[in-house]
Order: C-alpha cells, then structure tokens, then sequence
C-alpha cells in the first residue's frame, strides 16, 4: 500500500511540472493559427505558437493527460476510507514518508554521484545548530530531491529510524505542517525534511516557528522549495540569522562534468544549467533541448517563481510594477529578450525598442570580411522578414504590441529578480584611457537557455528563399560559422564568470582599448599583480589568437594600471602548451582547476 502512496506522490509531482491547458486553431486572412490556451487563477490565457512548437507543447500536454489517467487509475486502487498516512498511522495532516516507505523513496539515487554543496547539508545533520534551520533552494531542475535523498541515506542506521520527509502541497497550511511537527517531535523524531514548503501561502509570513519551536528544541529541519524569492523573503522578514542557505541554482563547469558524466565545453554550453541530459542521470527531461522545453522552463521555473513569491509576500504588497506584466502575459516576453540580449548591455532599449537580433548582425559582418571564405548571403537575406520570423518565434513582442507600458522601473525590478535568483551576474568592462563610467556585460548562469535561442535564430534563418537557394556546402559553412560565433561568445561569459564565482577576492573583468580588448583580466589587489587572458572557441593555437596579449602598449598599459602582469594566457579547446611566455590552457582543464 505504501508503494502506490509513493508513486501517487511522484505522479503528483510530475503532473505539476507539465503544461496545462490544450491547442485551439483558429483561422486568420485563410491561415491556421495556433494557441496554447489554459485557465490560470480564474484568468483564461492564450499564446500564439509556430508549429514546432505547437506540436512540441501538444505532446508535453499529452503526456500530462496520460499520467493524469494512471493518477486516477492509482487512486482507485485505495481503500474508500483510508486517508493517506504514514506507516504507523500516526493522524498527519500532510504526506509524509517515514520507515521502510522512507528508504524506498531515497533508494533510486543511491549510485548517484553527489554535488560539491552536498557537504554544507551533511555538516548541518551532523553537526550542531540550534535554533536554526537548513535552506536548500534553486530553480526546478538543479538537485535539490536528489541531494535530499542523499543526505537521507548518509544518516546511521539510528539516525534514520528518527528521520522524515514531509511532501507540502498546494492547499497545506503553516498550521497544518506545525501539527505534524507536534506528532514528529513527540515521537522524538530527529531530522525532518520538509520538501516545497513554500506551498504553504502563509509560509514566508510565518517560517520564524520553524526555528524558534522545532530547531531551537534539538530537530534538524531542512527546507526546500524551487520558489527561491519566497526563502529570501522569509530569510529577511522572519528567520534572519536562524538559518542557513544553500543556493542549488549555479551549476558550474566541473560539477556538470562530474557529477553528469558529461565532458566538454560544448555540451556544457548547449544544456548546461540542470541536472538533466538525456534521462542520462537525474531527470528524464532535457530541459534545454528545444524552444518549446525551453519557454516551458522559463515560464515555470523564472517567470511564475517570482509572480508566485511576491503574490504571498506581505499580502502581494511588494509585488510593485510587475504584477501589470504577468497579469498581461507579458513577463516571459520580457525575461526572454533578456536572455537573447544577454551579451549586451542591460538598457531599458533591450526591452522597448523594436526587436533585431545582435547575433545576425554580429555574424553578418565577420562572414563578409572572413579571410579565406568571405560570403555576403547574410547581406542577401530577407532581413525584415528573417527578424520578424524570429520574434514570433522567440515570443518577444514589438513595442506597439505591449499592452503595459515598460518603464524603467520594471527593468530595474527585473534584473534585481533575475539576481537574486542567481541566475544573471554581472561583469565589467574596464577602459584604457580610463572613462568616468562602468559597463557591465550580464552573463547567464543557465547557458543552455541561451543557446535554445541561438538553435532558434538558425531554424529562422533556414526559412529564408535567398539562403536556402545557395549550394549546401556554403549553406552549412554559414550556419556552423553563425553557431561558432554564439558559442565563443557564450564560452568567453562562462569563463569570467565561474573565474568571477571561484574568486570573490580579486577583481574579473574584461579590459577594452581604444583598439582591442583583453577577454579577463584577473587582479589581485593585495599583491598588486594582474593575470591577462583571450578566450577562443578554437582547437587550433595560431599567433592572431594572442595579439592583443604580446602587444607592447597594451601590456604596459595594463601593467601600470594593475600591477605587475603574472600571466599570460589563452584559453581554448585544444591541449594545454606553451608559446614562448604564452601559455596555451584548455578550457575544461581551466574550468576544472578554478
């Protein structure tokens, strides 16, 4: 009986993470249109979809309708009278795991390698600290569950016998959890974990009980929950030094590489972000495998992770200006022009002004003046209805089409959210002549949200009548050089960032001159020495690649500024060596050793 409380749990779960609603058709000036419609807090919604994706949401759709089936199926298989309890029949109000149940639920990741932040949970289990409670939060898809049941497994024998998980679904209350704690705490349980606790609407208002009843009394309580500004909330408004926070979200190089079995910048690149490859390990989903995945993620993960937070913090008080956006259906818009605008300056003209996209523009110019293979096709192209193709495909609307008119205010707010979230972080660039002002390149933590939408400015490009007339040789020439270009610059914002992440001590940022930049420069203040770097999306090691490094007045500029130059060197995808006092460094070798 408690497997099928189990595997109702987990179709629970897995229903939650699908899309609702279903595809209507309707027919415009003699085309058919599609939409993907669903009821959301009593509001009907609607959003045009191309046929990919369409027919990519139809199938998530159709798969949330199969699993509602064997839900259904499952429920039926319960005696009529038996409410959904524990092992020993302890009267919880909630769905919780304990016993035998317990150690089936933990059981499956048992082989699974574990994430670096995995010790900060078991020092916490082992280790003593009153009065205060374990956050473990992040976006959907970063291994909080996964670390959860491995910390559960870690327990001695003792240890677990007085341990239980405590799944929280919408519609459990504070009060709910508080009674079931009571029980837990009377039967002298020792470690509970209490999984999605933010489901609870009174939560953020209440937590303080957590810590000031159950933690300051001897239990360990570790919480967790995807609604990341709801933990930042609490954290400020009701646990402040009553807890310890563990972010899942950042997922960095070695970890992915480590802890996936996946090696290679590439494929860092293309779905880093998740614990997901491919059913590989942890999830079966690829989270970044297509524009319609990706959308999904987007919206579930970002978009309604901040609408949820801020609509039960303070009553929806602290909502301010974006709640106009989300009731419009306008917030996705807004966090994917961010995204496909990631490795340009956050103005509030990334979000007003017409949308054109800076990749075919950047990879327009280097095709025509490429040394050995100079094309012009992307001059030939359909510009105006290549642009439009990929708006509608990346849901970003034009300004005229906005029904909320975005101000400042709602950049700001954004970019504050998307911070705390840990998933943008910002990297300046510094000038030689020195300038009174910063700029700031924002990079993403999740690179393969932004490479879904660099596979989606291809796929438009392939629409094109004057591209696709060219041979196929130089049609597939454009379209890995296009690709290539995306990927150096997506490989130059992981470097600096994971460099910035692993080194809070010292300064990362990129160095611009009148003529030519440094991709990272590396400064360490105390010693008054800098470390300067290119960055290359290459295997081969070539001379061009290090010009700006051994050129005279840059280097002695640079030293002046920063302090004696230590290093020198180029990271890149082929093998670690040396070139007279330029160092050739692989990237996963460097991004493994940061």
């Amino acid at each position: 009986m408690h497997d099928i409380y189990e595997r109702i749990r987990e179709l629970e779960k897995a229903i939650s993470a699908l899309p609702v609603g279903y595809i209507s058709k309707k027919t415009i000036n003699g085309k058919i249109k599609k939409y993907h419609q669903w009821t959301e807090n009593g509001k009907k919604k609607s959003k045009y979809l191309d046929d990919d994706s369409a027919a990519e949401m139809e199938a998530l759709i159709e798969e949330r309708r199969k699993l509602q089936q064997k839900l259904r199926e499952l429920k039926k298989k319960l005696p009529v009278s038996a409410p959904s309890r524990s092992a020993d029949a302890i009267p919880f109000r909630t769905s919780i795991l304990i016993g035998d149940a317990l150690k089936r639920f933990a059981d499956p990741i048992k082989d699974l390698h574990r994430r670096d932040c995995f010790v900060e949970i078991k020092n916490y289990l082992e280790q003593d600290h009153p009065g205060k409670v374990f956050i473990l939060y992040g976006l959907r898809r970063t291994g909080k569950t996964t670390l959860i049941k491995q910390a559960i497994l870690s327990l001695t024998e003792q240890d677990f016998s007085r341990t239980a998980f405590i799944q929280v679904k919408s519609g459990d209350t504070l009060g709910d959890i508080n009674s079931d704690l009571k029980l837990l705490s009377d039967k002298e349980y020792k470690n509970v974990f209490i999984d999605e606790v933010t489901f609870a609407e009174d939560f953020i208002e209440g937590a303080a009980l957590l810590a000031d009843i159950y933690a300051a009394s001897g239990m360990n309580i570790v919480l967790s929950g995807t609604d990341s500004l709801g933990f930042m909330f609490s954290e400020s408004e009701e646990l402040y030094d009553r807890c310890i926070m563990l972010h899942t979200t950042f997922i960095p190089y070695r970890e992915f590489e480590r802890v996936l079995g996946i090696t290679g910048i590439d494929e860092y690149i293309r779905y880093g972000g998740t614990m997901s490859l491919g059913g590989t390990h942890y999830n079966e989903a690829v989270t970044f495998k297509t524009k319609a995945s990706t959308d999904e993620y987007i919206d579930s993960a970002i978009a309604k992770n901040i609408q949820h937070s801020l609509r039960y913090y303070q009553d929806g008080g602290h909502f301010r200006h974006l709640a106009e956006l989300y009731d419009k259906n306008e917030l996705t818009s807004a966090i994917n022009r961010v995204v496909e605008d990631i490795n340009h300056r956050f103005t509030i003209e990334v979000l007003t002004n017409d949308f054109v996209s800076h990749d075919l523009g950047i990879s327009r110019r280097n095709l025509r003046k490429d040394r050995n293979d100079p094309t012009d096709i992307l001059d030939r192209i359909d510009k105006d209805a290549f642009t439009e193709g990929l708006r509608r495909l990346l849901d970003i609307l034009n300004k005229g089409e906005q029904s909320v008119h975005i101000t400042d205010t709602h950049r700001i707010e954004i970019k504050e959210y998307l911070d705390l979230l840990d998933l943008t972080v910002d990297i300046a660039t510094e000038f030689v002549p020195v300038r009174n002002e910063k700029l700031y390149r924002t990079a993403i933590a999740q690179p393969g949200m932004r490479y879904a939408q660099a596979e989606a400015l291809v796929r438009q490009l392939l629409l094109d009548e004057e591209f696709k007339n060219i041979s196929a040789k130089e049609r597939n020439y454009v379209l890995e050089r296009i690709m290539n270009e995306i990927k150096g610059r997506m490989m130059e914002d992981i470097v600096l960032l994971e460099t910035k992440a692993a080194h809070s001590e010292k300064e990362v940022f990129r160095l611009q001159f009148a003529v030519g930049e440094f991709d990272m420069v590396v400064v360490d203040t105390e010693a008054i020495t800098c470390e300067i770097y290119e960055i290359k999306h290459s295997t081969e090691a070539v001379p061009e690649q290090y010009k700006n490094l051994a050129d005279p007045e840059k280097y002695e500029a640079a030293e002046f500024r920063f302090g004696e130059i230590t290093r020198k060197a180029v990271i890149y995808r082929g093998e670690s060596k040396t070139d007279g006092d330029i160092e050739y460094m692989n990237i996963e070798e460097y991004l493994r050793g940061v």
